[in-house]
């Protein structure tokens, strides 16, 4: 007789089941909202939509049942499901008393929600507030940068601070969808698939128009543009640059947003601010105010 399947792996079919690569998030999500009678705040969809919200999201899973595997000898999904709430409760309130970064406890909670089809999973779990003076990504040097030199990777750099691209968009990019128009003319770059599958059209920041025409120039259209683009490029931190140059070219006569309070109407210009939400692929105002632009 066969010996039955490790927890682990039936969680891993459970991860399976749930993948829809090459299916658009923003459109399940518009199905969504059509079929909800009331508005209702987030939509989450029940798919999984990209290999890297995979890779983070089986991380945090696998590390929940091999806990509760440890911690109360769980080893069916079967029975862990008859216990889901009461495990992932305690699992969470472990996180937090180790004092994880409330980022990582959202992350954890959010994976365990998604796999486990549960959006009220360990709700009453309190996660510690997110605030933005905790957060050093991109503002500051990190490990990361030491294995990287920007020297060797300029075009991919300008690049991004010429359109604000995501690493993805920016990898998966093809030399036709850099669309030059005749001589003088605007360049924008399509983005066919961004976050959460919708496509967007992003204009390329006047001062780097003349250097990405000359990038593309004569290529064949169905390449990438970019036979590879470095893990270890803080794309986040080039993002954050062309955003700001993006914003002060819609409002020369502004400066950027002050930082270490909270922002009123008269801090910022909405027009512009929008403007960078949209090439961004950000539908939040919120998101590019307190991450971007300040």
């Amino acid at each position: 007789m066969g010996s039955r399947p490790s927890i682990i792996y039936e969680t891993r079919l459970l991860l399976d089941s749930l993948m829809a690569i090459g299916q658009s998030r923003y459109q399940a999500k518009q199905e969504l909202r059509r079929s909800v009678p009331e508005q209702c705040w987030p939509i989450v969809t029940e798919k999984i939509y990209s290999y890297s919200t995979r890779k983070t999201y089986q991380q945090q899973v696998f590390a929940f049942v091999n806990w509760a595997r440890d911690t109360f000898g769980i080893r069916r999904l079967a029975h862990l499901y008859e216990r889901l709430d009461e495990v992932a409760t305690c699992y969470l309130r472990e996180q937090v008393a180790a004092q994880k970064s409330p980022y990582t406890l959202a992350t954890q909670r959010s994976a365990l929600r998604k796999v486990f089809g549960n959006p009220q999973l360990a709700t009453d779990v309190v996660l510690p507030s997110r605030a933005q003076n905790k957060i050093t990504r991109s503002r500051a040097p990190v490990k990361q940068d030491t294995h990287f030199q920007p020297a060797n990777w300029p075009a991919q750099i300008l690049f991004v601070q010429a359109t604000g691209l995501r690493r993805a968009e920016l990898r998966d990019l093809l030399v036709k969808e850099v669309r030059c128009h005749p001589e003088t003319g605007p360049v924008e770059v399509y983005v066919r698939n961004g976050k959460g599958g919708k496509a967007r059209t992003v204009p390329v920041l006047a001062e780097y128009e003349a250097a990405i025409r000359a990038l593309v120039q004569g290529r064949d259209p169905n390449e990438h543009v970019f036979d590879h683009v470095p893990k270890d490029m803080d794309v986040q931190s080039y993002r954050r640059a062309s955003a700001q140059q993006r914003y002060l070219s819609h409002a020369p006569d502004r400066t950027l947003p002050p930082t270490g309070k909270r922002l009123k109407p008269t801090d910022y210009d909405l027009t512009a601010t929008h403007q960078v939400s949209r090439a961004l692929g950000h539908e939040r105002k919120s998101v590019v105010l307190n991450h971007y632009l300040r």
